[in-house]
């Protein structure tokens, strides 16, 4: 039987004078903590009990959104009986709600009879780094089970809280301070942040790093892949760095190769959505990730509506199971995902292999099949003198590879570009070099590796 390390100690803040050590937290506090351990006993049990739990709390929010939300009693008309018992058959002929429905319904989704008890509602929208933003709203209730799952991500991962860390992402989101953020603000101690804009080149970047020397680094894949790649060509090791942290954007292949090689650390993905919070966080013993099923019910589906298999790939479907203010039902958020087998460290919850990202990802093929590609370029990018690139497909047979470069590549080099691009590629698809001076990220920091410039097929 395997026998995990001690978790670093935690210090945990006490509200009470005189009482340091145990100490007695605030009430807020106290009742995260006192979540974090149901989440502590939940993540242990089986499958279909798991289940039972969800559905008992699916229930509650499914007669919510039918008693007080316009568009549900609209479009759940003759699907919906809030007297029968609730089964998961029931919840699957329920339809979906796409990322349109929601934009443009904000205010027939939005409850009418939210319960006060679940704190102050708050407005917000995602970034829009699709071009197409969302409102929806929060609750003091969904803010508190982010930061719950936000403590589990730690524990699972065993961070020792007392170190710095660093955050580099878009500039609205940008807050240094003396605690780690609002999950463990009030709770425990830990080291300060530090913050920096993601809208700075690579080499000001791993300086900074290296001045401040964090312990924790959590940022997006795309600049992580950066950062290593710089730092591997300057020969800069982050001294004292233990774990890298992503999340926000898709985790391709080489991006965690790439951490051991520069850093000789380990990266931690999350996938999480604003519009939802945690859907699955990576598994603390695997690379794969585990439904967050205490939040939130998590669907993959396949085209004809079914639900995925071990090893299939499908369209990610979200149910929140604590938003009283917005419940969003059957969310198509857009995402694909391929579902994994049970995990070998013994906890219930689902898991999700890869997440594989939005359709905006995937190559169209000229007889309509659809895939995520990988170009294998990770080992070729060490022998060009590319600094950035970009692969975007522009018609059914034609991939621009989008590069910066200080200086031109030579004919061989072009041609050991294309033919390496044109290896992983479906027969018949062409390849053009493109030169760019920079490859801005999208409005919201991000950056994508791969993107087709095709209408959207259904």
């Amino acid at each position: 039987m395997r026998v995990d390390p001690p978790a670093p100690r935690w210090l945990l803040q006490s509200a009470l004078s005189g009482a340091v050590w145990p100490a007695v937290p605030a009430p807020g506090a106290a009742t995260a903590l006192a979540i974090l351990h149901q989440l502590e006993q939940a993540q242990w049990l089986a499958p279909e009990v798991l289940a039972e739990c969800q559905l008992q709390q699916l229930t509650l929010v499914l007669n919510h959104a039918w008693s007080t939300t316009a568009w549900y009693q609209s479009r759940w008309a003759g699907r919906f009986d809030p007297a029968a018992p609730l089964t998961p058959e029931a919840v699957a002929e329920l339809p979906l709600l796409s990322r349109r429905d929601l934009q443009e319904n904000f205010e027939a989704l939005r409850s009418t009879d939210c319960p006060p008890p679940h704190g102050p509602q708050q407005q917000r929208a995602t970034s829009g780094s699709t071009g197409a933003p969302v409102r929806f709203l929060t609750t003091g209730l969904t803010t508190l089970y982010w930061n719950v799952l936000t403590l589990r991500d730690h524990l699972w991962h065993r961070r020792d809280l007392g170190r710095k860390l660093a955050v580099v992402r878009r500039e609205s989101e940008l807050s240094g301070a003396a605690n780690w953020g609002p999950a463990t603000a009030g709770l425990v101690t830990t080291g300060p942040t530090v913050a920096h804009s993601i809208r700075t080149d690579a080499d000001r970047l791993l300086d900074w790093l290296a001045d401040e020397q964090p312990g924790y680094l959590s940022t997006y894949p795309s600049l992580v892949r950066e950062l290593a790649r710089t730092s591997i060509v300057r020969g800069v090791r982050l001294n004292g760095l233990v774990e890298v942290r992503t999340l926000a954007e898709s985790l391709g292949p080489d991006v965690r190769e790439l951490c051991r090689e520069a850093w000789g650390v380990e990266l931690k993905d999350v996938y999480s959505a604003s519009e939802t919070g945690y859907l699955a966080l990576q598994c603390p013993d695997h690379e794969h990730y585990h439904v967050q099923s205490e939040s939130m019910l998590v669907e993959v589906l396949d085209d004809a509506g079914r639900p995925c298999a071990a090893g299939e790939v499908g369209r990610v479907v979200v149910t929140t199971l604590h938003n009283f203010a917005m419940p969003l039902i059957r969310y198509d958020i857009g995402d694909y995902a391929e579902v994994g087998p049970p995990c070998p460290c013994g906890r219930g919850l689902p898991v999700l292999r890869r997440i594989l990202g939005r359709v905006r990802n995937m190559l169209v093929t000229a007889d309509g099949k659809r895939y995520w590609p990988s170009f294998g370029t990770l080992k070729l990018m060490d022998q060009l003198p590319i600094r950035q690139h970009q692969f975007v497909q522009t018609a059914v047979r034609q991939i621009e590879a989008r590069i910066v470069t200080d200086a031109p590549l030579s004919a061989e080099q072009e041609a050991l570009l294309t033919g390496r691009v044109l290896s992983q590629l479906p027969p018949g698809v062409g390849l053009k070099i493109v030169y760019r001076d920079s490859i801005g990220r999208s409005a919201s920091g991000k950056f994508e590796d791969f993107v087709s410039e095709l209408p959207a097929m259904p």
